[in-house]
């Protein structure tokens, strides 16, 4: 037998179409039972129905044949054959109703008009063609007279449009009742099912707004679904405990991270300012195997100690720590980073426009090192002769910065990765001796969202990569709670 993975069950359940809503099948399982049952009553009723209106027929036929042989008398008539007494045109008789005086042989000794051949006589209910026929014998107390007998026929087909009529009204009952049954089953099942509705309604609110504080509504009732509404709600507090500690324990994280950066940055500077004494002195005495190691040691702690405080302005933005914020001109600021990065950008060609003062509140200094680490990833990503601009304008309420080049781009899969953590790309600086750690595009998206702004990457007209920083006019800085665990996504 050939086996069926579990991931193959679980791609037909997903491509099966959806269902019925749980209402619609209840009311129609009510509906087929209620028809089961009609059709069931309905199908005894007519037949027991066709049956005594069958019986009844036959009864009115042969009380009425023998009544008519009671009434009718034979005598000796002029001739050879005897005559009846009195004449059938003043019998009373059922409508469409015939009525024949025959003798034992089939002579026909006087008949209604229009009365059809019903053959010899037979004793009983017997039927014959489109009619039923009673026989009956009439008395006569002269000798010589033949055995006359009285033949009373009814047609068939009014009988049978009354049985017809019977069962139209028996279909049409069933009908109309199953239709009934599916209705008052959909209106049952609809007020049975309003708790529940109620309680996906809830429960697609929780999840679109990811807010476990919220309560599920309280049920008047004492079932099932009141006791599925509680399992709910004291779901809803265990998470929202487990994701309150969790909160807590990661802030707590993040604030030892802040605090360690922090002290962290005191030796390092302590270390740094002995190094650069040291290289001072041992540059008076001569070069040297002790001045080299003293310049790889100043290096190494001149990074460490960059790579120190990149890591505390994260740790401080992840923890919800920002900076004083002030009225701030962007524009100025941008231009501010630009002269800083110039020195360093070799040949490359860096330009400035805008359209005037952009002023928005946020941190000068948070800003400043947003700017030129855009400016800093442009030019080591970029080879000598690169055109690199710097824009900052304001639109509606916003006010947008873009840095864009026209160097090879962001390299294609790298998108949605260039503003994660440590994520570094080859380019011409680093080949040259570059020091970069990765944290440069992680700090201006934490920086954009700490201002209730966002950054994001993509091509420049020209070929080359292009960063957009988009923040408000004005103070909308996202609480630390609303900020995702990791800024620098």
């Amino acid at each position: 037998m050939a086996r069926v993975s579990p991931s193959r069950v679980v791609e037909q359940a997903i491509a099966r179409p959806r269902g019925w809503p749980v209402r619609w099948r209840l009311a129609a399982v009510s509906a087929a039972l209620t028809l089961v049952i009609l059709v069931g009553f309905a199908a005894v009723v007519g037949r027991l129905t066709s049956e005594r209106l069958e019986s009844d027929f036959r009864d009115d036929l042969r009380s009425t044949a023998g009544q008519l042989a009671f009434e009718l008398q034979v005598a000796n008539g002029p001739g050879a054959d005897p005559t009846v007494q009195p004449s059938l045109g003043g019998v009373p008789m059922a409508e469409k109703a015939h009525v024949r005086v025959v003798s034992q042989t089939g002579q026909v000794f006087e008949q209604t008009p229009n009365a059809p051949d019903l053959g010899p006589p037979e004793p009983g209910v017997d039927t014959i063609g489109p009619f039923e026929v009673a026989t009956a014998p009439i008395a006569t107390s002269r000798l010589g007279l033949p055995v006359v007998f009285v033949q009373y026929a009814r047609d068939h087909a009014a009988l049978q449009t009354t049985i017809d009529r019977l069962w139209l009204f028996l279909a049409t009952g069933v009908l109309i009742g199953t239709v009934l049954a599916y209705l008052a089953g959909l209106a049952v099942a609809g007020r049975a099912m309003r708790p529940i509705s109620s309680l996906t309604t809830a429960a697609r609110e929780i999840a679109s707004t990811r807010d476990p504080s919220r309560r599920m509504p309280s049920l008047s009732t004492d079932d099932e679904v009141a006791e599925l509404a509680r399992t709910l709600e004291e779901m809803l507090r265990s998470l929202e405990g487990a994701r309150s500690e969790t909160e807590q324990a990661m802030q707590r994280q993040r604030e030892f991270v802040a605090d360690a950066s922090h002290e962290l940055r005191t030796p390092l500077t302590s270390i740094l300012a002995n190094l650069e004494l040291l290289q001072a002195s041992l540059k008076q005495a001569g070069p040297g195997e002790d001045s080299a190691a003293v310049d790889s040691a100043l290096r190494s702690s001149q990074r460490m100690s960059r790579l120190v405080s990149d890591l505390l302005l994260l740790a401080r933005a992840d923890a919800g720590r920002t900076g004083v914020r002030t009225q701030c001109d962007l524009a100025e600021i941008a231009a501010g980073a630009l002269a800083e990065v110039r020195p360093v950008a070799g040949q490359r060609d860096l330009s400035i426009s805008s359209d005037g003062p952009v002023t928005i509140k946020g941190n000068p200094d948070e800003l400043h090192r947003m700017v030129r680490n855009l400016l800093e990833n442009a030019v080591r990503h970029t080879p000598e002769g690169t055109g690199v601009n710097l824009s900052v304008v304001r639109e509606d309420d916003h006010a947008v910065l873009e840095v864009s080049d026209d160097g090879p781009g962001i390299p294609s899969g790298m998108q949605d990765q260039v503003f994660a953590r440590f994520v570094r790309g080859a380019g011409p600086a680093d080949s040259a001796g570059g020091d970069g750690t990765g944290l440069g595009l992680a700090i201006v998206e934490a920086v954009a969202s700490s201002h209730g702004g966002d950054a994001e990457a993509g091509s420049s007209p020209r070929g080359g990569a292009r960063f957009t920083v988009r923040l408000p006019i004005g103070e909308r800085s996202r609480p630390s709670s609303e900020r995702p665990a990791e800024v620098g996504r």
